[in-house]
């Protein structure tokens, strides 16, 4: 048995181009989706939550000199970048100290015999590792990923001719 279908619609047949387009290129998708992670990131910094909603720890500094967590001198909120290409969208930070804000760890003193730093109220500490908080800046926040479906289904839809 054998069933064939012979499509004369003009206007179905320029959809399914379409959506066949969509799927072959969906470079200008990911380029939307990147754009979103890399702005949403960037969010982060100013309203010192991570992507979970959860207000951020305020760092020695910030509750010494005021001033925002993560953001002394700008270089790590600076470092956000995105790129994307017809099957990835990715954005990211490129300092290496990143990984111990966005996961927390210990740090220990290496070539000194402690570590010193200035703590609230006046003086120094002097102690040979510290605890750092996790502030993740990375990730998908729940309305990042309803704005990434909205992206797919604009440009599904647009496919289509529906708006």
């Amino acid at each position: 048995m054998q069933i064939r279908v012979d499509l004369h619609d003009d206007l179905v047949r320029g959809a399914l181009d379409r959506l066949i387009a969509l799927g072959r290129d969906p470079a200008p998708a990911m380029r939307d989706i990147a754009a979103i992670g890399e702005n949403s990131t960037r969010r982060r910094f100013r309203t010192q939550k991570g992507p979970d909603g959860q207000r951020w720890k305020p760092s020695l500094r910030a509750q010494l000199s005021g001033g925002k967590t993560l953001t002394k001198d700008g270089h790590l909120v600076g470092s956000i970048s995105s790129n994307y290409g017809p099957f990835y969208a990715a954005w990211g930070v490129n300092r290496i100290y990143a990984l111990i804000h966005q996961f927390g760890g210990t740090i220990r003193a290496k070539s000194a015999g402690a570590l010193k730093f200035k703590i609230p109220g006046g003086g120094f500490a002097v102690v040979k590792a510290v605890q750092m908080p996790a502030r993740p800046f990375m990730g998908l926040s729940d309305q990042d990923k309803v704005d990434i479906v909205d992206i797919l289904e604009e440009r599904i839809q647009g496919a289509f001719g529906a708006h």
